[in-house]
């Protein structure tokens, strides 16, 4: 377990090998980036693989034998080799093992790099196949951001607020608690031809907003002052919203390939909402941009 620091470009960002987990995300303005803490949640932003949140009962069937998993998968709790250093960049890298494979019974390498480009920083996950049959996956992002974001310590909880790109309307489904799986026949109203969403500690109670088809693929987290974090995610068909119980001071903005498995799905791992699949050999790279919004920025 190791933390490397780099600074380019008004960004600076630090990552551990243990998970090639993002650790810290600065600029002037200071730490966009939860920090962690056991009295809601001690991680930062976790990377998700090869599933995220929950299947059934941390079990399921493959074409490769059994797979169990507990939430949001195996590569959190791995360590990676930092294999890539320029300045500008980091890249981890992570071997399917002895002990990877009596948990999801595949070959596999994926790659974790952080690029700060423009004033954003984007985070790309690489997938390859190292085996000899189809490797089904899926990835997803957990940055979790800190509300009232820098230079807006002022601001309540309560008057942030997501920005998307256009006006639509739509409903979360629902989340068991207790399996964590999701409902989507069962569903909660969080807008109607709206482009705002406003938040508060209590909108959090039904557990995780689960968006689906996200206008444009981006999101603003944002306050009164503007002051916050936007994310791009072209190619993610979902967005999980997220913050803990107890009036935690963050929200984390998840961008997923998939999702938790559904009441109406069966168990086996091929059949999962938005899995990927990749034949012997192949690879396929999923990103996502983090660009933090200082209190300059209007919605």
């Amino acid at each position: 377990m190791a933390l490397t620091s780099i600074a380019h470009d008004g960004i600076e960002i630090s990552v551990d090998s243990k998970g090639a987990q993002l650790m810290s995300l600065r600029t002037a303005a200071g730490e966009y980036l939860w920090q962690g803490d056991e009295r809601w949640w001690p991680r930062r932003a976790p990377v998700l693989f090869p599933i995220v949140g929950n299947i059934r009962a941390d079990q399921a069937r493959s074409a490769a034998g059994p797979v169990s998993l507990k939430r949001h998968g195996l590569a959190r709790n791995e360590e990676f080799e930092l294999v890539e250093n320029d300045g500008c960049g980091l890249a981890y890298r992570l071997a399917s093992s002895e002990r990877t494979r009596a948990q999801f019974p595949y070959d596999f390498e994926l790659t974790l790099a952080y690029r700060i480009e423009g004033g954003s920083l984007t985070q790309e996950f690489t997938v390859a196949n190292t085996g000899d049959v189809e490797l089904p996956y899926v990835v997803g992002g957990h940055p979790a951001f800190n509300v009232p974001a820098p230079g807006a310590a002022g601001e309540d909880f309560s008057e942030y607020r997501l920005e998307f790109a256009e006006r639509w309307t739509y409903a979360t489904p629902k989340i068991d608690t207790a399996s964590g799986l999701l409902d989507f026949d069962e569903r909660v109203a969080l807008l109607d031809d709206a482009d705002t969403l406003a938040l508060d500690h209590a909108t959090f109670d039904i557990d995780t907003l689960v968006f689906e088809d996200v206008p444009q693929r981006t999101v603003t987290l944002a306050g009164p002052s503007g002051a916050g974090m936007r994310v791009d995610f072209d190619g993610f068909d979902y967005l999980g919203v997220w913050s803990a119980a107890g009036d935690a001071p963050f929200v984390a903005l998840e961008p997923w390939l998939g999702c938790a498995t559904a009441a109406d799905e069966d168990d086996v791992f091929e059949h999962k909402r938005g899995m990927q699949a990749l034949a012997p050999g192949e690879s396929r790279s999923h990103a996502f941009t983090m660009t933090p919004l200082d209190a300059t920025h209007n919605g």
